[in-house]
Formats: structure tokens, C-alpha cells, sequence
């Protein structure tokens, strides 16, 4: 059942990307960055409940504190509108009730957080219930002469968090912030409206306060001001009991960690220390690590890694074989041209000696012959790599091919034909080297064809492997391959002349070359025997099938 619902959202991922811009898809279609995303956003999550937690218990504090202190001084209000205000000739705040008010106020309740203050309507200080209750503030002074590197650091950093703290407040908070006493008694007063928020002390701290004006019927005749010095408290309380919270951040960004370590990095190293092995292995195989069952990008480069190294062992398997090979073939002929050049200072007889210095020019020039087509064979593969792709018209090519061959005239030359049955038949392909192929099989075909015969040459448009290609064959009259030839042909140093023929006039190399060719250009090539209606072989033929460019 779970492997359902994710088979059907990585369906449903996949069809969103399609809709992507092709940029775009791999990130979206991305295992691996899917599983850093989750991982990511949720510590992020996390993170962001943790501050909204404690953004909410800190607007609710100060909301709380607020109707608190509004109530309070609503009633210190009331009461000095009721017996400490004059009415005659208009009404005045009487400085002497109302200290006496805020006296009896502050007998019966006076916490030790809060602080009453009442104001006259110039803003001068009437009354104080930390006066009248006799709390002084005792603070130790400093020692005198400048402070050390310790307070210059926690200076230092107090002033540089409370910047921090100060991008995240409001327009309104940062205004109730910079608001003085002063100026929050004054704007009370000349609004006739409740003025509370926040504001900070000289020292630093918050204090929450409330400002209310002494309004009998419509005349503002001074202020209230009721304030609380306890939020920096409370609030350290709150984060405290967020203490849980960040630890369970801290937690699960640890195992988050632990997790992309074990999920990324540990197999990424196991790959660099594979291939460290196989630097140092020189040449041995060294097992690699399977991570067939993974179906992120990591297993991507898994598989490939162990495509690559497999290839490389193939590749060092055939520089070994193919050094043994090169070995045999030049062994023959000097073997032979040693012989020849013992036995020539002791021949006496002239006819004998033209033999041996014949023997000794065949084997030299079929050396020569060997050592270039060696050295085309090894730089074959840098000759791919290095040669860009193009379009190529096979038409064309093949018709100077054959025309390569229509200059031998008379009875025993062997005829070259072409015949073209595909509309715009072009493959993208490097020139040089797939002219060569065909040069070599139309050659090879005419070395075995018979005196006088016909090598038929045949372009067409089929099917191979689900996709369409362009398919040439080439056919010849001569004795056709062996049944249990027919593969091995393509390889190196294969040689199998027709009889009469000129013994080491070939190297064997030319097919092998064919193949690889074709190979690299996401073909096919192989041979066959053409049979006559009574069944017997009637020749050989070469069949190349090469990716059509539909473009």
C-alpha cells in the first residue's frame, strides 16, 4: 500500500516536470535533492514553531500586562477624579490628595514590580509610589578610570544584540521603543486616549506602561502612569520553558547530519576510495561497491562508476591482447626474413638467391604493410574523439566509393554497383572514418570475388532495435565465410585469403576496424552467406545498419 502512494506521487512529480522547463527537470525529478529538502525543511520547521512559540507567548504576555496596568490605572484615575480635583473656578489636580490617594493605594496594594506615577497637566512629577513607599534603587558603582576588556565586551555585544533584536520589531514597536516617559505622558495628555506599549530604560530593560489622563468631564488635568518592570523576567521565564523545543532542534539537525552523512557522504567516499584502490591496483581488478538498489543520483554515479571501471579493465584487457597479438604478427614475418638472410650468404646459385632477396622484399613490405595498419588501428579511438559529428549523405559517399573502383577495365576486372532505394538517406557520422569502413568491405569483397564478377552495393531504410536506420549491404560472387567464421572475421588479425591469393598482402586488421567504427556510431555490422535457390552458398555479405538522422 505505501509503495503505491509513492509510485503515485513520484508519477504525479513526474508528470509536473514534464511541464518544466528542461533546465529545471533534474532538480525536480531528483531523488537526492528531494530527501535534502525534506531533511532541511524539516529542521526549518522546527525552527520557525520554536519562534512562533515564543513570539505568541510574548505578545501574550505583554497584551496581558497591558489590560492589567489599564485597569489599574483606570482606577487611580477614578479616584483622583473623585477627591483630589478642585472645581472652582475650573478644575485642578490638588498635588497634597493626590499623594495622599497614591499613599493609601500603596498601603493596600503595592507588588513589587509595579511603579504608579502621577503627573500634573504642565507633566511635572506630582507623586511616586516607589517614593512614597521608600523603594530606592541601590546600585554598586563602578570602579573609577575606564572600564576593563571584560565590561568593553559585554558592552560590546549587549549593544550589538539589541540592534539585532530591534530589525525584527514592528514600525509601532520600534516607535514605542524610542518613546521616553515623558513624551508618552505628554502624548496622553494632548490625545486625551489610553497611550500603552513598551519602551526601554536607560539601564536597558523593558518596561511595560500604561499612561491614562485625568479627564473630569472634558478638561485633561494631568496623567496616570502605571508601568511594570517584571516582562524581561517573564519573558526569560518563557524561554526557558522553550528549552525542550531547542534541544529537540538540536536533536533532530544532529540526526539530520548523521542521516546526509550516512545517506551522501559515506557511500560518496566508499566511491573515491574505490578509486583510489583501483589507481593503485595497477591493472588488478578490485571489487566495487554495489549500489544497484539505490535509485537516487548517488546510484546513478554508482552504476556508472562501475560501467566505467569495467570498461577500463576491457580496455587494458585489449591493449594486453592486442600487444600479444602485434607480437605473433611481426614474428612471422622477420622470423621469416632471418631465415632468408642466413641462408643468403651461403647461396651460390643466382636463381636461388633472387628467391631469397624476393622472399626477404615481401616480408619487409608485408611488415610495412602490418606496422601502418597497426598504427591506424591504435589511433583509431582518438580519431573518434577528437572528430566532431556530421551530417553525412550516404548516397554521395558510396557513389565515390564505387567510382574509386570504375576505373579497371577488361575482362577480369571485378565491377562495382550501386544501387540506392532510400529518399534522403543521411546519418550523423565522422566522414573519414565510416569511409573507411565501407572502403574496406567493398575491397575485401573484391579480393574474393571472381574474375570478371560483381560486387553489388546496396543502400535501403529499415528497422533495427525499435528505431529506424539506414542499412547497407554489401554483396560479392566469391566462396562466401565458414559457418563458424562468420563472427570471428572481426577479429584482430584475422585473415583468411581466397586460394591463389597473395599470402600476407592483408593484415586482418580491416574488418576489426569496420566494427569499431560502426560501434561507435551506435551500429551494427555483421556478415552473412547469400544462398542460391538449390541452397548452396553463392557468396558473402556484409550488412552495416546505422542510426537514420531524421532531422
Amino acid at each position: 500500500m505505501a509503495s503505491d502512494t509513492v509510485t503515485r506521487r513520484l508519477d504525479a512529480a513526474r508528470r509536473f516536470a514534464e511541464r518544466l522547463p528542461r533546465r529545471l527537470r533534474p532538480f525536480v525529478l531528483s531523488q537526492l535533492s528531494f530527501v535534502i529538502l525534506a531533511v532541511n525543511l524539516a529542521v526549518l520547521a522546527f525552527l520557525v514553531i520554536s519562534v512562533l512559540v515564543i513570539t505568541e507567548n510574548k505578545r501574550a504576555l505583554v497584551d496581558a500586562k497591558v489590560e492589567s496596568l489599564t485597569a489599574q490605572a483606570d482606577l487611580i484615575a477614578n479616584l483622583l477624579v473623585e477627591t483630589a480635583v478642585q472645581q472652582q473656578p475650573e478644575p485642578v489636580l490638588d498635588t497634597e490628595d493626590a499623594r495622599s490617594v497614591l499613599l493609601r493605594l500603596s498601603r493596600l496594594y503595592a507588588p513589587e514590580e509595579t511603579r504608579a506615577l502621577i503627573f500634573d497637566k504642565g507633566g511635572r512629577l506630582v507623586s511616586d509610589s516607589h517614593l512614597i513607599a521608600g523603594r530606592v534603587a541601590v546600585e554598586t558603582l563602578p570602579p573609577a578610570g575606564s572600564p576593563g576588556p571584560i565590561s568593553r565586551a559585554g558592552d560590546f555585544f549587549e549593544r550589538g544584540w539589541n540592534r539585532l533584536r530591534r530589525l525584527f520589531l514592528s514600525e509601532e514597536e520600534r516607535a514605542s521603543l524610542e518613546r521616553s516617559l515623558l513624551d508618552e505622558v505628554r502624548l496622553a495628555m494632548r490625545e486625551g486616549e489610553v497611550v500603552a506599549g513598551v519602551r526601554r530604560s536607560a539601564e536597558g530593560q523593558r518596561i511595560v506602561s500604561v499612561t491614562l489622563p485625568i479627564q473630569p468631564i472634558q478638561a485633561v488635568i494631568g496623567a496616570v502612569t502605571f508601568e511594570s518592570y517584571d516582562l524581561d523576567a517573564l519573558v526569560a521565564a518563557e524561554r526557558q520553558a522553550m528549552a525542550p523545543y531547542i534541544l529537540i532542534d538540536v536533536i533532530a539537525l544532529f540526526f539530520a547530519a548523521v542521516g546526509l552523512t550516512f545517506y551522501i557522504a559515506r557511500p560518496v567516499r566508499r566511491l573515491a576510495g574505490t578509486a583510489r584502490a583501483v589507481r593503485l591496483a595497477g591493472g588488478r581488478r578490485v571489487p566495487l561497491p554495489d549500489m544497484g538498489k539505490r535509485g537516487d543520483e548517488i546510484g546513478d554515479l554508482g552504476r556508472a562508476f562501475a560501467d566505467m571501471t569495467e570498461t577500463l579493465y576491457d580496455r587494458l584487457d585489449a591493449i594486453e591482447a592486442f600487444a600479444a597479438d602485434v607480437a605473433h604478427e611481426i614474428k612471422n614475418p622477420l622470423t621469416s626474413i632471418r631465415s632468408a638472410a642466413e641462408v643468403l650468404p651461403t647461396a651460390t646459385d643466382p636463381e636461388r638467391r633472387d628467391k631469397l632477396i624476393a622472399v626477404i622484399q615481401h616480408d619487409v613490405r608485408r611488415l610495412d604493410r602490418l606496422i601502418t595498419d597497426i598504427s591506424n588501428a591504435s589511433r583509431l579511438d582518438a580519431e573518434l574523439a577528437r572528430e566532431d559529428l556530421a551530417v553525412v549523405d550516404m548516397t554521395r559517399l558510396l557513389e565515390e566509393i564505387a567510382a574509386a573502383y570504375s576505373g579497371e577495365s577488361g575482362d577480369q576486372a571485378v565491377r562495382v554497383s550501386l544501387e540506392v532505394e532510400a529518399r534522403d538517406p543521411v546519418v550523423r557520422a565522422r566522414e573519414g572514418p565510416l569511409s573507411r569502413v565501407f572502403t574496406n568491405l567493398v575491397d575485401n569483397a573484391v579480393t574474393f570475388s571472381p574474375a570478371g564478377g560483381e560486387v553489388r552495393v546496396r543502400l535501403r531504410r529499415g528497422h533495427g532495435r525499435g528505431r529506424p536506420v539506414l542499412i547497407v549491404t554489401v554483396d560479392d560472387d566469391g566462396p562466401g565465410v565458414p559457418e563458424e567464421s562468420l563472427e570471428t572475421i572481426f577479429d584482430r588479425f584475422h585473415t583468411q585469403r581466397p586460394e591463389g591469393g597473395d599470402f600476407g598482402a592483408h593484415s586482418g586488421l580491416g574488418l576489426a576496424i569496420a566494427r569499431q567504427i560502426v560501434t561507435a556510431h551506435g551500429g551494427r555490422i555483421y556478415a552473412e552467406n547469400r544462398r542460391d535457390e538449390a541452397g548452396a552458398v553463392a557468396g558473402a555479405r556484409f550488412v552495416v545498419q546505422l542510426p537514420a538522422h531524421l532531422g
